[in-house]
């Protein structure tokens, strides 16, 4: 294959040529962060799902994760050789899971998506700042509180994790704190 000579005109026509000779392909964005924000919970510094570039409603969607060097988590995972933790590719994957359930819910502010089972995880090869994850979750048993998936993550076609996840849908109220309760479900322990 001939490599393509850098056209002069700027970054798209850069981007067409490297199109033309298969080097980048195309991702058509359906949901970008701003809409996935109206359809999840989840905010910085936990929302792990960037856009959504395939959708077949109750079917299979198709998450983006970019994975930058200023993650909170790489501080920590590990200074000096960081690593996307694996619980953590395992949680975008649910959380692109959870923009295809709740997206047709009308009352979905009052919803949350609670994992139920984590099953088969592995972990294939390591997931480092600069890399992009494509996140691909198929439905393998769906009710209108309960899916169970299969989920996939990529990076550059390279199997780098899987798992099988369930999740539940679940009132929001089972959780929240309300003005007249200035506790959670718990009640504090009395001291001695």
């Amino acid at each position: 294959m001939p490599s393509p000579s850098v056209p002069s005109g700027g970054t798209e026509k850069i981007n067409r040529e490297l199109q033309q000779y298969g080097l980048v392909k195309k991702m058509e964005t359906l949901l970008d962060i701003t809409q996935i924000q109206a359809i999840l919970p989840h905010r910085y510094p936990f929302l792990m799902v960037d856009r959504i570039i395939e959708y077949e409603p109750n079917k299979r969607v198709v998450g983006i994760k970019n994975v930058t060097l200023n993650e909170p988590f790489f501080a920590g995972h590990f200074p000096g050789a960081p690593v996307m933790p694996g619980v953590l590719i395992v949680e975008a994957m649910a959380q692109t899971a959870g923009v295809m359930m709740l997206a047709n819910i009308p009352d979905r502010e009052s919803k949350l998506v609670f994992f139920t089972g984590i099953d088969d995880a592995k972990f294939r090869r390591p997931v480092v700042p600069g890399d992009q994850l494509r996140l691909e979750l198929t439905v393998l048993r769906l009710r209108p509180r309960y899916i169970r998936l299969r989920g996939e993550a990529y990076v550059e076609n390279q199997l780098v994790a899987e798992a099988l996840i369930s999740s539940s849908l679940v009132d929001r109220s089972i959780v929240e704190r309300s003005d007249e309760i200035k506790h959670a479900a718990f009640k504090p322990v009395e001291q001695l």
